[in-house]
């Protein structure tokens, strides 16, 4: 039977991402596995692109950022004193931090800060996803598809093998 990738079925797929000059972004070392059909898996532009294509074909999904990790914010660069951050400090350490203004719904935006800078006293943070305010271009092949359990449609995600999470 040549399952096609559809709602409600499991998606393996081996991607790579380069940016618009074809330099590599994201070599894709793990495949990425999704449950396909609007479940927020995954880039919406990837699972349109995905939908209906059989194990062997292969996609190229060309995305702003927009589409992708959004715009470069520069207010999500923050400056805090040294004296705030453990002994061990390096340049690409990640802190997880609040948003500051973050949205008055009571739930706070959590982000993972960057440490992108190091002077004498301050620390240079950055909230931005490291891909943020760029265009990238996803090759990726399907490798895998299986119609997803039940349990994983209920919870709107795929689950590992003996993963029993009881959220």
């Amino acid at each position: 039977m040549n399952m096609q990738v559809a709602k409600n079925t499991v998606v393996t797929l081996d991607y790579s991402v380069t940016d618009p000059d074809g330099d590599l972004v994201d070599a894709g070392q793990e495949p990425l596995v999704y449950l396909h059909g609007g479940y927020d898996d995954i880039f919406p532009l990837i699972e349109e692109a995905v939908q209906g294509k059989a194990i062997g074909q292969s996609v190229i999904v060309k995305m702003q950022p927009d589409d992708a990790f959004g715009e470069y914010d520069a207010a999500l660069v923050q400056v805090e004193p040294r004296s705030q951050f453990p002994q061990e400090l390096q340049v690409g350490m990640q802190f997880e931090g609040v948003a500051e203004g973050a949205d008055d719904d009571d739930e706070e935006d959590v982000l993972i800060y960057r440490v992108t800078e190091i002077a004498d006293d301050q620390v240079v943070l950055d909230g931005n996803h490291p891909l943020a305010g760029m265009a990238l271009v996803f090759t990726c092949t399907v490798t895998d598809i299986r119609p997803a359990t039940a349990e994983e449609i209920l919870h709107g995600h795929m689950h590992d093998d003996g993963c029993d999470d009881d959220d």
